[in-house]
């Protein structure tokens, strides 16, 4: 996978044994300027953490500075630097304003794809070579069902006929995370410039120039832990915030800057919990039916509890001390295992992270096959965070954007790319 990943990207630092140099996508360090986020990196050495100079690369464990898709001051997205350059292509023609219904079948090979217009009209695109869907972890497995390809029993229910019966919508995963916050003893540089007129002049140089403070992410620090030592990948990841969740603007006599503070957000990276995606009915404007089912498995609320008091014991490490403030949540009350549960229970929310539920492999749980063709149905393919079999030990971005290089090559059958083997 690695050069696939390298393909993708223009690394600010440089290309590497580990980080691409000429790709369409910019990423780069975080350019925060917080001694908070250097105090953070202390913290964590104190707490028994290693250090990291690049996550991304030879070495995720540890606390390593964040890194963001941005390129000359402005947002690197897949949209930006992929689709804006394709556009000029004569081959290429973006509908918008459109909703897919179905994928177009004769027999179990896929013709093309039907979609209602803004207007209402029906319309068809036919295809030459191959249909491939790329509606994320929610959409794709609801268009196939919707073209009856899915758990043929579930399409009963809802009306649809089987066409092809596979476990299209199983295996949903997310991460999942809280967050640990606390007031700030000290002002950010980040409260200071959310003062509406330096913000104002800030968010004019970001748009026009791609310089100044709006270019920057109020945030600068992710760390990958392990819990245990024998464990083979990080379980934990702490995400950080320079700013309290309630930061806006503010201006002197009219509206009082808000109490700074920042927080930490401990994260389950392999959750044992399995969802699904279900369909209401064969209406493709219905949306689907999400069904996470979050801690329906043993492990994995004692594994973010164990993950929170980590981050707490970080979080108070003396490296800290001239940073802390308050704990305002959960709060310092809330130290025991089922305090502690329950706060989780109650605040827990998903890292934007889903996958899997049109997992590539081999066996009878897969939907897709090595070269992300639909089993069963010719001339369907699924590039998109579907096809995962299970969550990485990290953001999922950079992993569909890998899939998707890697997809291009497979589409116009040409041979992968050799690995790296000194990296």
């Amino acid at each position: 996978m690695l050069p696939y990943f390298k393909r993708c990207e223009t690394w600010e630092d440089g290309e590497s044994a580990w980080r691409g140099g000429t790709g369409p996508l910019g990423t780069q360090p975080a350019k925060t300027r917080d001694p908070l986020f250097d105090a953070w990196i202390e913290a964590g050495k104190a707490a028994g953490f290693p250090h990291t100079e690049d996550y991304n690369g030879q070495q995720q464990e540890g606390f390593g500075r964040g890194q963001y898709t941005i390129r000359d001051g402005y947002r690197s997205s897949a949209a930006t630097a992929f689709l804006k350059p394709a556009k000029k292509r004569g081959n290429l023609t973006v509908e918008t304003g459109a909703h897919a219904r179905r994928v177009l079948t004769q027999g179990t090979r896929a013709t093309g794809v039907e979609y209602v217009k803004g207007s209402g009209d029906v319309a068809r695109a036919q295809a030459s070579r191959e249909v491939i869907l790329a509606g994320g972890a929610f959409n794709t497995p609801q268009l196939l069902m919707l073209s009856g390809i899915g758990p043929a029993a579930h399409l009963r229910e809802i009306g649809i006929d089987p066409v092809v019966d596979l476990p299209v919508g199983k295996n949903l995963q997310d991460h999942l995370a809280v967050i640990i916050f606390f007031e700030r003893l000290t002002e950010s540089t980040f409260r200071r410039e959310m003062r509406f007129d330096r913000m104002a002049v800030s968010m004019i140089r970001a748009y026009l120039f791609g310089t100044g403070p709006g270019t920057v992410v109020p945030g600068g620090l992710h760390a990958f832990v392990k819990t245990r030592p024998e464990l083979a990948v990080p379980d934990i990841e702490f995400m950080f915030r320079g700013a309290p969740a309630h930061a806006d603007l503010w201006f002197p006599l009219i509206r009082p800057a808000y109490v700074d503070g920042y927080g930490i957000r401990p994260t389950l990276l392999h959750p044992d919990s399995r969802g699904e995606i279900l369909l209401r009915s064969a209406d493709a404007r219905d949306p689907p039916r999400i069904i996470y089912n979050f801690f329906s498995a043993p492990n994995d609320l004692p594994s973010l509890r164990e993950g929170f008091k980590r981050a707490r014991d970080v979080a108070y490490q003396k490296p800290m001390d001239p940073y802390r403030g308050a704990e305002t949540s959960p709060g310092e009350n809330v130290k025991t295992d089922a305090e502690i549960d329950a706060w989780i229970r109650k605040t827990v929310i998903t890292a934007h992270h889903p996958c899997g539920t049109c997992a590539i492999g081999i066996g009878p749980d897969a939907v897709v096959d090595p070269e992300l063709r639909v089993r069963g149905v010719e001339r369907l393919r699924v590039v998109d965070a579907s096809v995962m079999p299970d969550l990485v030990s990290a953001h999922i971005n950079a992993c569909v954007l890998m899939i998707a290089e890697k997809a291009s090559d497979m589409i116009r059958g040409k041979p992968p790319l050799p690995p790296e083997l000194n990296a």
